[in-house]
């Protein structure tokens, strides 16, 4: 009953605060629902947990809600607050009888631009992305919301613009007096400058990180620092870093050309690079370059072929990792079913990484031959380029599927097959029937993963249908 009563208090609260704003300023609201049953067949390939010592239940049904509200009190100045409801039926807010409350702040922003210029400045808790060509969903680096302070400013109208900023990523202590001189932060500082010329855009970027030894990086997506540190770190003692603060780095180009429309073209090329001065074993760097072409000359579809390539691991891990470090990317070519980014539903993919990896997607989009319908195929070759020694060696000591992943870490040896099939029906103008299907095949290294998760490992298969409402 009190979470009950404190849900209700919140969302009285939320509504009056929107009642008073309104007197005041202009109040835009926009959100939406999603409400999906998943069902997939050997997740992960074995049907196991990332460690397999439980099974994973088949059949999910997930429901979101967001809504996001917008306090305008003129055009050059704003306000933006984002709810979010995301759970199981069953789980959390969907609970029966017994809920919990799972309300979550997901965005919450001041923006303005300074008096009498078009320079705009964002403040807050904002979804962030670094640059990335628009044909790859997200970015390979990071895709999510974060706490920063981003400065846009136009150099040339229309052609040259400054971007830069400071992200506030993790502070462990910032609510403890006592351990405010503890290097528990990471932050980083971003500068793009997106060039726009005549059927061109170029975006060269980099970004600088500051990351503290006493920062929790369990508490990124990936989790224990997968994304951020070496193998090495952990295997061999003294583990963990030797500096108190180490840097990591990363410069790229965004590159997109339309000159030759209906053909479009897409690439990036990045290299990223941490811990550079610690000790050998937790040195990491690595590049990454990806490209893709598609045609949309065509009425009922378009036609898209796009591939990667990254620097995996080579065979040792004494002397770091040869990955380009990452922190929460959303990267996908087509919505493959390989990637996750891009998919209309909160569901299991396949998850491969497209760090250490190589391949090639082909695929046919936005599909339709009957009205409201519109549909997706895409198929998707994936290699790895890790050595399978480092791979080997890592799970003898931190265990099988603890830092690199059977299906998402490949080797050389090794290969993933996805092919994805979905559609989209358009039951109103803002509601849309979903359907997404996805198959995967593996071929697996037994001196890798071991014998038990190498005999357990079968194709896999996925299907979600759902509601989306946009409003």
């Amino acid at each position: 009953m009190k979470r009950i009563i404190m849900l209700a208090t919140l969302g009285a609260f939320v509504l009056g605060m929107f009642g008073v704003a309104s007197a005041a300023t202009e109040v835009r609201m926009v959100g939406d629902a999603r409400i999906s049953a998943n069902w997939y067949s050997n997740y992960q390939f074995t049907g196991w947990n990332r460690t397999g010592t439980q099974t994973v239940d088949p059949v999910t049904i997930w429901e979101r809600f967001r809504v996001r509200a917008d306090f305008i009190a003129n055009e050059a100045l704003k306000f933006r607050l984002g709810l979010k409801v995301e759970d199981v039926w069953g789980g959390g807010t969907f609970t029966a009888d017994n809920s919990a409350v799972s309300l979550q702040v997901y965005q919450a922003f001041l923006q303005f631009k300074w008096p009498d210029t078009d320079i705009e400045i964002t403040a807050g808790y904002q979804p962030l992305s670094l640059p990335q060509s628009s044909f790859f969903d997200g970015s390979i680096i990071f895709d999510s919301e974060a706490a920063a302070l981003v400065v846009n400013a136009p150099v040339i109208a229309d052609t040259l613009a400054v971007q830069a900023g400071f992200i506030r990523f993790l502070d462990n202590g910032q609510q403890d007096a006592t351990t405010t001189q503890v290097a528990d932060e990471f932050d980083a500082y971003f500068l793009a400058l997106p060039i726009t010329l005549d059927g061109v855009t170029i975006i060269p970027w980099g970004t600088v990180a500051v990351a503290g030894i006493n920062g929790n990086y369990g508490a990124f997506e990936d989790g224990n620092a997968a994304g951020l540190a070496s193998a090495g770190t952990f295997m061999v003692p003294p583990t963990g870093w030797d500096n108190n603060q180490n840097i990591y780095w990363w410069v790229g180009g965004a590159f997109e050309v339309d000159a030759l429309d209906p053909i479009k073209l897409y690439a990036d090329v990045i290299y990223g690079e941490g811990n550079p001065t610690d000790r050998g074993k937790s040195k990491r760097w690595g590049w990454f370059v990806d490209g893709a072409v598609e045609y949309t000359g065509l009425d009922m579809l378009t036609p898209q072929l796009s591939a990667w390539w990254s620097s995996g691991e080579d065979g040792s891990t004494r002397n770091g990792s040869e990955r380009m470090p990452y922190l929460v990317p959303s990267w996908n070519a087509s919505t493959s079913f390989l990637f996750d980014g891009g998919q209309q539903f909160k569901n299991g993919t396949v998850d491969v990484n497209p760090i250490g990896s190589w391949g090639i997607t082909a695929s046919l989009n936005d599909i339709s031959f009957v009205e409201d319908l519109t549909s997706r195929i895409t198929f998707t070759y994936a290699r790895g380029t890790n050595s399978k020694t480092a791979l080997r060696d890592a799970n003898l000591v931190l265990g099988t599927n603890n830092f690199f992943i059977m299906g998402k870490d490949l080797t050389v040896d090794e290969y993933v097959l996805g092919l994805s099939f979905d559609h989209q029906y358009m039951i109103y103008e803002n509601l849309a029937l979903i359907a997404e299907t996805g198959w995967a095949h593996g071929e697996f290294d037994k001196d890798v993963w071991g014998r038990r998760f190498y005999n357990e490992a079968n194709d896999m298969w996925k299907v979600s249908l759902g509601l989306k409402y946009q409003f």
